[in-house]
Parts: C-alpha cells; sequence; structure tokens
C-alpha cells in the first residue's frame, strides 16, 4: 500500500471516528427531545399554561435540529471524491445553517405568541393562569436541557464541529425558553389573575435570547458559504509556524477560507533557491503537518515553494 492510499485510509477512519463521536451525543439529545416534547405538550396542555405548549414547540424544534444535525455527520465523514475534491465539510455547514433557521422561526413564534396574550391582559382580558404540573415539567426541562447543553457543547468543540455546536447552544436556548417558563409559571401561581401576565412575558423575554442565538449560528453559517477568510488571528499563527523553519525566508499569497470542521489553505513559502528540491519538499511537508496542528489535522493545505530573491 502506497503512503497516499495508507494516508488516505487513515482519514478515512478519523472521520468516520468523529462522526460516530458526534452521533452519539445526538441521538442522546434526540432520545430526550422526544420524551421532553411529548412531557411537555402534555403538562402544557392538562396545567393549561400558554408558556409551557410553547416551550413544547420549542422542543419539538430540537427534534428537526437534531436529525439535520445527523445527517449532515453522515456526509462529513465521507471521503472525498471526483465530484467533491474538497470533502463534504459544507454539509455540516448547511445543517448548522438549518439548526440557526428553525431557532429564529422559533423564537419568533414564541414572541409573537406572547406578545399578543400581553396584549389581551392589557385590554382587560383574563389570561388562564397555569397548573403546578406545568411548574414541575419546566423544573425537569431545564435540569435535562442544562446538562444536554454543556455535553453536547464540550462535545463539538473536541470535534471541531459548527453543527454540533449549534445544537449546543439550541439546547442551550431551550432550558432558556424552560427558565422563563417557569418563571412565568410560578408567578402566576403565586400571584393569582393579577399576576397571570407573568406567563406570557417571561416567553417574550426568553425569545429575544433566542432570537440573539439563531441569528449568530446563521451568520457564522453564511460566512463560511461565502469563503471568508480565516480569523486574522489565524493568519498570524500560519505566518509564525512557517517563519519558524530557517530555511523559509518569507510566505505570501495566503488564501484560507473554512469548509464545515477544518480549514482549506494556499499559500507560496520562499526559501533559498539553492536548497535541494528534496530538501524544499521536506521543509513544505513539515510546515503543512505543523499547520494541521494548529488548524486542525483534516485541514486541506497547499504550499508553492518559491526562490527567494535578494532584494
Amino acid at each position: 500500500m502506497t503512503y497516499e492510499e495508507t494516508l488516505t485510509n487513515k482519514e478515512t477512519t478519523d472521520a468516520k471516528k468523529r462522526a460516530e463521536d458526534g452521533m452519539s451525543v445526538t441521538l442522546l439529545g434526540l432520545g430526550i427531545n422526544i420524551v421532553l416534547t411529548a412531557g411537555k405538550y402534555t403538562c402544557g396542555i392538562l396545567g393549561n399554561s400558554g408558556a409551557m405548549i410553547a416551550d413544547a414547540t420549542h422542543s419539538l424544534s430540537d427534534l428537526l435540529t437534531d436529525f439535520a444535525v445527523i445527517l449532515g455527520l453522515s456526509y462529513t465523514s465521507k471521503p472525498a471524491d471526483e465530484d467533491h475534491a474538497y470533502g463534504h465539510g459544507r454539509v455540516e455547514t448547511l445543517a448548522a445553517a438549518f439548526c440557526g433557521l428553525v431557532l429564529f422561526v422559533v423564537g419568533l413564534g414564541i414572541f409573537f405568541e406572547g406578545s399578543r396574550s400581553i396584549i389581551r391582559f392589557v385590554r382587560g382580558e383574563t389570561l388562564p393562569n397555569p397548573g403546578i404540573v406545568a411548574f414541575w415539567a419546566a423544573v425537569v426541562s431545564i435540569l435535562l436541557k442544562e446538562v444536554l447543553f454543556h455535553i453536547t457543547l464540550t462535545r463539538g468543540k473536541k470535534l471541531n464541529s459548527p453543527s454540533l455546536e449549534a445544537n449546543a447552544w439550541h439546547h442551550r436556548s431551550d432550558a432558556m425558553s424552560s427558565v422563563g417558563a417557569l418563571l412565568g409559571i410560578g408567578g402566576s401561581l403565586i400571584g393569582g389573575d393579577k399576576w397571570a401576565v407573568l406567563d406570557p412575558a417571561a416567553a417574550v423575554l426568553v425569545s429575544t435570547f433566542i432570537l440573539h442565538v439563531a441569528v449568530s449560528i446563521s451568520w457564522d453559517s453564511i460566512k463560511d458559504v461565502l469563503d471568508t477568510s480565516l480569523a486574522p488571528e489565524q493568519l498570524s499563527l500560519i505566518e509564525r509556524a512557517a517563519l519558524t523553519f530557517p530555511e523559509i525566508m518569507d510566505i505570501h499569497k495566503i488564501r484560507t477560507r473554512r469548509i464545515g470542521f477544518y480549514a482549506a489553505i494556499e499559500a507560496h513559502i520562499l526559501m533559498d533557491g539553492n536548497l535541494s528540491l528534496k530538501r524544499s519538499h521536506d521543509v513544505a511537508t513539515a510546515l503543512e503537518d505543523g499547520l494541521k496542528v494548529i488548524l486542525g489535522k483534516h485541514s486541506l493545505i497547499t504550499l508553492h515553494t518559491e526562490p527567494y530573491e535578494h532584494m
């Protein structure tokens, strides 16, 4: 087996392992979301709580994003092929964008539904008081979704997965939605009819947080699709890594972009024209390996060597 075939097999194995690690935590979230969605809808209806029904709808949206992440991870584990020379990382970017879009729509829905209830209260209508069953449903939801948030975010950072991190924040937004429901339901239970407006007011407040997270996730995905360059601090790391080699006099024409969970880099490195071809190749290969340590082992790095001309 050639070196290239060995390298390709290793990268394929690593990608599959990454997909399996991401899939396991997503399936855990999927199971919890199924239970929470059914439970919160039941408690919202039985407890006569608009905030809890809205919260259940938010959990329902989590199911959609779980499926989107599973789809994204399944495709990004596939190796590059003739039709996708740069791999399938964009699928994960699209999955993250879908998470952000769903989150935004859910946030708007909660905001407008809560606003309508507040307007009804101001006009003199009596809002229904929620039952205690809705209160305890919110408590359970907060605990489960906060634990799921930390587990998913930790795994997402470890795997450098934008879709997993986006899904983690979706779990956090669901927990925050339940916090709003908890405060609104609790205030209504304590204050009676005069404070029934706290139920929808809390939902509106939490919806603003949900919308903020949704816009942030979607914007990051849009930047990746538009081939936005890596951050300035990452470009600085690339330059500093190159200049640690005494054979490299300079590096220029650096072009970068992010493809899902990995980066693609093209650059020209200037070396002494008297160096042998083998030595130049060895230095370029060592720099590639170093950059993969900095930017991720799946990064695609193309280096063009040029003779350095003394001024």
